[in-house]
């Protein structure tokens, strides 16, 4: 457990300070159009976002991605 918080920590810290903001929007609930809005960027632009941080993170569940963001109280 620890050593799996330890590489989430570390997986979290490849992402970029934009792809952080998406994390925190998406472990807040909002969709990619909210987050579209919020950030003034496209849906387009979200989407790509959102996949970056699947890829980095290795996974493929928006639920399981805003879990381990909560888990971290990381994406500042």
């Amino acid at each position: 457990w620890v050593g799996g918080c330890h590489m989430e920590a570390k997986t979290l810290s490849l992402l970029t300070p934009r792809e952080r903001e998406v994390l925190k929007l998406i472990a807040q609930g909002l969709s990619n159009g909210e987050i579209a809005a919020t950030l003034f960027i496209s849906q387009h632009t979200v989407k790509n976002h959102v996949s970056n941080v699947y890829r980095k993170l290795g996974e493929h569940d928006r639920t399981r991605v805003a879990l381990l963001a909560a888990r971290e109280d990381n994406v500042e």
